[in-house]
Order: structure tokens, then sequence, then C-alpha cells
């Protein structure tokens, strides 16, 4: 055992002593206890705390891997997180300073993906492929406190005791619990039979193996600012409604009464194709098939909307390119963690005088960013929205100008 000093605050919520160890749960200025492990040092005790430190509110913190930072204070943690962005974007060139961080947790997340292993489920430890059972996650919404019972339940007619996890990716929805079953593969029709019996003894909105359907006693649907989602089974959804709610307004707010004609890419089911439609024309783009069926559903049911198009793509493969872009005032993008690469080398071409790109990762949104840039966009404002509290996940939010190409006189 040795003792270190804590200088600062790594990427991902570990404590970095002067020699590069990275200890989990320690903070900036404390004086720690460890147990070498390599690069990383297992956190053994605080032998000086930090004034910055705080009790966690989840008694699994130090086991599961979920949450890295509970034990730091409010102001020092959005610090943190704010920096993570600043980071990302002085990294690809851009000195550009973002805004405050927008708490956006609100109730809690409304989804959570649980791991069963031998009758037990939980979320994995750091670092590991270790399950930590647990009773139900205290950062989540209400409604999904019973998952880890449910999913337990449900394991059941799938088998115990296989060494790779099942895992049970749980949504609160208005219509009640959504479920989507995976790791299993295609099973017999007597399990599907015993599945589809729990569901109801549950009393589940819906329930799915790997997107397929098993049974759908209520249609699953989620309120929104601008009508109400219907997103497919396991289909991806943002992590709180309060964040949903505030990336909907950041993206508004950036677009004025000159904006007419709107393409919204990796579209999903809809969130922001409903809103931006409140006041303009929408093509959303997915290459998701159920995904768009759900927008289409969606916007069935929404009234006062501009018309809606859509189009089924692959954006990675085949992105729109300038020609097809340049009919729109403005594009919205709200990519996979991996950006988009592609989409934003073909923007940057365009003539396209807005583009609003959305990220759940600062390093890939300010890869994209600079690509951008180096096309001719001017980047106006950076928002960092905190919908994964204690996590060192943070969404941002970039709105980018072109100025208008002038004609020479002749």
């Amino acid at each position: 055992m040795e003792t270190v000093l804590i200088e600062r605050l790594g990427s991902r919520g570990d404590g970095i002593a002067a020699d590069g160890t990275a200890v989990a749960y320690a903070l900036p200025g404390e004086r720690v206890a460890i147990e070498r492990r390599g690069s990383r040092g297992e956190l053994v005790s605080v032998e000086t705390p930090s004034p910055e430190r705080v009790d966690p509110v989840c008694a699994y913190v130090g086991r599961c891997g979920g949450c890295a930072v509970q034990h730091l204070a409010p102001e020092p943690y959005a610090a943190w997180k704010r920096g993570l962005v600043v980071q990302a974007l002085a990294q690809a060139g851009l000195g550009n300073a973002p805004e405050p961080l927008r708490d956006a947790h609100g109730e809690g997340r409304r989804r959570i993906t649980l791991h069963v292993r031998d009758g037990e489920a939980g979320l994995m430890a750091a670092r590991s492929h270790d399950l930590v059972p647990i009773d139900h996650c205290p950062i989540t919404v209400p409604a999904l406190h019973r998952a880890p019972a449910l999913a337990r339940a449900l394991a059941g007619p799938l088998g115990h005791g296989r060494a790779k996890p099942l895992d049970v990716a749980v949504t609160a929805t208005e219509a009640g619990l959504d479920v989507d079953l995976r790791g299993h593969g295609p099973v017999s029709d007597p399990v599907r039979a015993a599945l589809g019996r729990l569901a109801e003894e549950h009393d589940l909105a819906r329930l799915a193996l790997h997107g397929d359907l098993v049974v759908e006693r209520r249609r699953p649907t989620l309120a929104t600012v601008a009508g109400r989602l219907s997103p497919p089974p396991g289909g991806f959804l943002q992590a709180t409604e309060a964040g949903e709610r505030a990336l909907v307004e950041i993206v508004l707010s950036a677009l004025d009464k000159r904006v007419k004609r709107v393409a919204d890419l990796f579209s999903g089911c809809g969130p922001f194709t409903l809103a931006l439609a409140a006041g303009r024309e929408v093509h959303a783009v997915e290459g998701d098939a159920d995904s768009l069926l759900g927008l289409d559903r969606a916007s069935r049911a929404a009234t006062g909307r501009h018309a809606i198009t859509s189009e089924r793509r692959d954006l990675f493969r085949r992105p729109l390119l300038p020609l097809e872009l340049d009919r729109f005032d403005a594009v919205v993008m709200d990519p996979p963690r991996s950006g988009a690469q592609a989409q934003a080398r073909q923007l940057a071409l365009s003539k396209v005088p807005l583009v609003v790109s959305v990220s759940c990762d600062p390093g890939t949104f300010a890869r994209d960013a600079a690509t951008l840039v180096e096309g001719g966009y001017r980047l106006e404002s950076v928002s960092p929205v905190d919908q994964f509290r204690y996590s060192a996940h943070v969404e941002c939010v970039g709105v980018f100008k072109r100025e208008p190409v002038k004609r020479r006189r002749l």
C-alpha cells in the first residue's frame, strides 16, 4: 500500500496523481492510500479529504460502474463537466467557450439496461464484466425502481447460469414499462408464451426480444413539447425527459423566421422532427425502419404541424450530398456517439446557411465541428447539457452559420 496526492480530475472522473496514476473516487487535493494495480490505483482510504467531497446518493458507489463522481459537490462537478467540452474543442483546434452547463437530470433517467446472470440482476462494475446486483438505481425515475426485480423474473424462462449476461433494456413510458430482452437469440413457442404471461403478470406495456415483438398490451408513448413519441422496441431515446426538452429548446432557439425547410438527419422516432414541424416543413432522414414507422405514427397523431416527409437512408455510407442539402434553409443532426464524419464533410461542401449539431460525445462533436469550420462555417455557440448526471458523458448542441454568398455586380 502507498500514499499519493491527487492533482486533478481526469476525463473519466478518476483522480489523477502526479505520476499519472488514476484513482477512482478520489478528488484533487486529496491524499489517498491506494493499492497499485498497474497504471491504476485502487482506493483504500482517503487520508486527507477534499472540502469538495460530499456523501454519494447511492449505496452502490465504489462497486457499480455506472456513476463516476457522486462524491463531488455540485459547483466543481458542473465546472469539471463543462471542462470536458472545453478540452474537446481545444484538442480540435477550436477556441470557443461553451455556455454554462445546463442541468437536465429532471426526475431521473427514463431508461436503463440491466444485466442478468445466474439469477441476479444489476449493472457492471467499472472496467469489468463483474455483475453488481442492485435493488434499484436511485438516479432513475421512480417507475424504473422495480426494473431489477422485473429483469430477474423475465430471465427465468430463458434459463440461468449462462456465461454471457442477458441484457434487459427497460424504458418508462406513459403506457407503462417497455422492455426489450437482448443477448439470448431465438426462443421456442413455449418460452415465448411464458414471457407473454409474465408481461401480463407484471403489467408491461410491451415486451420484445431483440426488437421482435412478443406482446404489446398498450402502445408505449412519451409526451414531448411537440406531441407524443412512439418509439420502437429498444429504440433510441434521450436519457431524461428534461434532457430532451432542453435539447429541443436549444435547437428551436437557433432557428429564425427565415427558416422554412429543415432536414432532420439521424431523426430517430422524431423528437426534433415534431418540434421543428410546428412552423416549417421538415424532411426526416433515418437508417432504422422501425424508428421511421414510429415517427409516422407520431406525426399522424400530431396536430398543427407542417408537412413532414421521411427517408430511410444510411447516412454513414450514403450521406446527403451538397445538391440534396442546398434545398434546405437549415440542417439539424443528432448522430450516435461515433459522430457524423461523412455527413459533416458533405455539409462543409454545401451552401446550407445554418447547421445545428447535437451530440452525446464531446470528442466526435468537436471533430465534426472542425470539419464544418474548415468548410467555411462559423461556430456561433456550444451549449453543454447534463442529462447523464454523475457520469463522464455530456450532451452538446452546436450552432453553425455560414455567411451568405454575395453575388458580384457586373
